[in-house]
């Protein structure tokens, strides 16, 4: 991988990474049609990322399935894949057995996801690092849907003078709103459709927010509410109101806003978030 980067570079072409843990769906496919856009050459990375699951997460289970995956980066480049590089490493390679060094950025973990699993984010900023050392990307394409995970990585860009552009993508939706995920897979109908409250909820919180409702404890009731009356068996996680680039919470919704929310559909982990000033 290191060879073929230097290579490309040497011939004067730029390079986008996409860093991903596969199980592709559109969300995944519109960060390498953005890569495309942005560079020479795309490198997607798949690996599920040992380090950033805890004991009790579904690491096992998490779903894989290279062979699709790869059928629809081609699908998606067309022309283009004869260009593009599919990086596949293991987790031996990535964390061999006297592996010890470990990247953290310290502040804008401590809340949110970081908050409820504390070593994800030394596994996110860690793997990336590598990733980023091996492959010598001049763009990196993130989504917003994993938005903490995407202002992590960004401090931690800045912060170690990569030389990378950064970019964070829209997060893509099923038609009834529901934030595309590899997790979705997991549901039955039923709770497919009950999955849907996450976006009911955030979309509650933005009308409030245009009615002139700015607090954020009046705001997060009747997000409870709205995820109760979809999902009664829903356990809510975590709903957070925070400025946009500190992730500082905040206590009125302002400009800069945006709500985060976590929550346990029939035990699987949903992730969304929605700007709201």
């Amino acid at each position: 991988m290191q060879t073929a980067v230097r290579q490309i570079a040497g011939r004067g072409k730029t390079i986008a990474i996409v860093p991903t843990m596969g199980a592709f769906h559109k969300g995944h496919l519109s960060l390498i049609r953005r890569a495309m856009k942005e560079a020479d050459v795309v490198v997607t990375t798949i690996f599920v990322n040992p380090a950033q699951f805890g004991p009790k997460e579904d690491l096992g289970k998490y779903p894989r399935d290279l062979k699709a995956d790869i059928a629809q980066i081609k699908a998606t480049l067309g022309r283009r894949a004869r260009s593009a590089i599919v990086f596949t490493p293991k987790a031996a390679d990535i964390y061999p057995e006297d592996f010890e060094t470990w990247v953290m950025v310290e502040k804008l973990t401590k809340t949110l996801e970081g908050a409820k699993r504390p070593t994800h984010f030394r596994g996110v900023t860690t793997v990336v690092a590598k990733l980023f050392n091996i492959c010598r990307p001049d763009v990196a394409i993130f989504g917003m849907k994993d938005y903490q995970q995407a202002i992590v990585l960004k401090r931690m860009t800045k912060d170690l003078g990569y030389p990378i552009k950064y970019v964070i993508a829209p997060t893509v939706r099923e038609p009834d709103g529901l934030a595309m995920s590899s997790r979705n897979r997991y549901f039955d109908d039923t709770a497919r459709w009950e999955a849907v409250c996450l976006y009911y909820a955030l979309e509650s919180a933005k009308s409030m927010v245009k009615a002139g409702i700015l607090s954020v404890k009046r705001i997060e009731k009747e997000m409870q509410a709205v995820i109760l009356a979809t999902c009664p068996t829903a356990e809510i996680v975590y709903i957070a109101f925070t400025d946009l680039d500190s992730l500082e919470l905040v206590k009125k919704v302002q400009r800069g806003t945006i709500c985060s929310l976590s929550v346990k559909v029939h035990g699987v982990s949903l992730i969304d978030n929605m700007k709201l000033g």
